[in-house]
């Protein structure tokens, strides 16, 4: 009886002592070395109750739920989406994607010379010819790369599903977009047109585009101060009260009349009327190397529509901006979405106190597409024209404006008129009134191949005090009332001899007495 008694007592304090080691080992975790001292061995019995207990352990971790992030939908979200809600809406682990040493923030506040040096020691390429906007996003690309990532990006276009993606090269959809996840669109408050740039990845299986993994950048601005932007609408247009300088070199006489007869500030709503072959392709390029030569701070944007696939080479190739183009075997839908995502792209720019301008080859086309695609209202205007087919062009064009303490958006748009056609007339007809500057070209004049074939009488700007000075505006006065009378091609060719042996404008103007 004794004995029974031992072993009855032996055997609770034999299955406590393993129950102790088993809770133990799931508390502390610790590795199991068999090759120890006689002191520290393990029986096999031991070892694999702690092995059991550790991968219970790790089964329970694996199959418990991820933590809820509040700002990601409760609604089913593609694949990429789905990893960059875990990876704490859009930023990436620490541990696996370490932030660059050279941050936007940092870049932003040095001058561009400070720029061009330490864009010359991690090996950037043209650096004397980039805006200082372009050379950040150069440095942070070529620093991302040499750490080891992809850096890219483009113009965010948000779909109706909440994501989005960035169009690197021109506003289409094309196989190089990257994705764009809604929760990182909340995250930052990113708006359709945004120009994000960021570190990016690879497609996974069953995926067709690169993901945005990290923004670096947005509208050439610290990604925080995006979500604290105000709405554009917001924003209050004043007159242009400064002026873009279009005097370049002494032989392009087209861009020295502009200046002197219609001169173009910042935030101007200009529009160019001209009838065919009357050079107005010309004298856009023109305007667009002045802007980009004398004011290397404004973002320059060229919007071709339903234009002929040769002018939009020629403009890409003579022009240093960006080409915006849908040519015209493209169908109109095509052209209505490339030139929405332009104006918005151009407004998200202006939202953060840049100075963009727009130049628009044609605003009768973009009419002309939109009659096509708009439901037809049951009004109709002569020559065939909807009324309704006008709201977007105007609202395109009426964007233009000089924002109060802030940016800019300048829109020089072309109007085509004697084309034969009733439609154009009627289209140049409800913008003629729009606009605060417009520039004549003269079919007459171009007949008898003078160039620029300027009408100047017909040709002027609203509020042009604002942005000349008082003795120089009493000397054009002067000039303009001399040649009321005259002939077209004998006031050009007068003008033209006059601009042709003197220096610069101010030389020209020196010629003429006010009063």
């Amino acid at each position: 009886m004794p004995r029974k008694k031992i072993e009855t007592t032996e055997e609770p304090k034999k299955k406590t002592t393993r129950t102790k080691s088993s809770s133990t080992a799931k508390k502390e975790k610790k590795p199991i070395r068999l090759n120890e001292t006689e002191n520290n061995a393990v029986s096999a019995e031991s070892v694999n109750e702690v092995a059991s207990a550790a991968v219970a352990d790790e089964t329970v971790k694996e199959t418990s739920p991820p933590e809820v992030v509040p700002e990601v939908a409760s609604t089913v979200v593609p694949e990429a989406e789905k990893e960059h809600n875990e990876n704490n809406n859009g930023y990436v682990k620490q541990q696996k994607h370490t932030h660059p040493k050279l941050g936007f923030n940092f870049l932003a506040q040095q001058t561009l010379a400070e720029l061009r040096k330490i864009a010359k020691e991690i090996g950037v390429t043209s650096i004397s010819a980039r805006r200082k906007d372009d050379l950040i996003v150069d440095i942070l690309k070529t620093q991302a790369e040499t750490m080891g990532y992809r850096f890219n990006g483009g113009t965010l276009e948000c779909l109706s599903e909440g994501y989005g993606f960035l169009r690197p090269s021109g506003l289409l959809p094309s196989s190089n977009d990257i994705y764009v996840s809604a929760s990182q669109i909340r995250r930052f408050g990113l708006r359709n047109g945004d120009v994000v740039w960021g570190i990016i990845r690879p497609p996974k299986e069953q995926e067709h585009y690169e993901a945005l993994l990290r923004v670096e950048n947005v509208n050439f601005t610290d990604p925080e101060a995006a979500r604290k932007r105000p709405q554009f609408e917001s924003l209050t247009p004043i007159f242009p009260d400064e002026k873009l300088n279009l005097e370049t070199d002494r032989k392009i006489v087209s861009t020295r009349m502009v200046d002197l007869f219609a001169p173009i500030g910042k935030g101007q709503r200009a529009l160019i009327v001209s009838p065919p072959k009357a050079g107005k392709t010309t004298l856009l390029k023109n305007i667009a190397n002045a802007i980009t030569t004398n004011h290397p701070e404004v973002i320059l944007m060229v919007l071709l529509i339903d234009e002929r696939p040769e002018e939009v080479t020629d403009m890409a190739r003579s022009v240093d901006g960006e080409i915006i183009a849908s040519t015209f075997d493209r169908p109109a839908e095509e052209h209505m979405r490339v030139a929405a995502l332009a104006l918005e792209k151009a407004k998200r720019l202006v939202e953060v106190s840049k100075d963009v301008v727009l130049l628009l080859d044609s605003i009768t086309r973009l009419a002309r597409a939109s009659t096509l695609i708009v439901p037809p209202s049951g009004r109709t205007l002569s020559g065939g024209m909807d009324p309704a087919a006008l709201y977007f062009p105007k609202k395109f064009f009426g964007a233009a404006r000089n924002i109060e303490f802030g940016g800019s958006l300048t829109i020089i748009g072309t109007a085509l008129v004697e084309t034969g056609s009733r439609m154009d007339d009627v289209i140049f007809e409800e913008f003629k009134g729009t606009g605060n500057m417009e520039v004549h070209l003269s079919r007459k004049i171009s007949e008898q191949r003078i160039f620029p074939a300027l009408d100047i009488t017909r040709s002027g700007t609203r509020k042009e005090e604002l942005m000349v000075s008082e003795d120089d505006l009493q000397r054009i006065w002067a000039l303009r009332r001399k040649i009321t009378n005259m002939d077209e091609a004998e006031v050009m060719n007068l003008i033209l001899d006059k601009l042709r042996n003197t220096v610069n404008n101010r030389e020209f103007l020196a010629t003429i007495k006010a009063g």
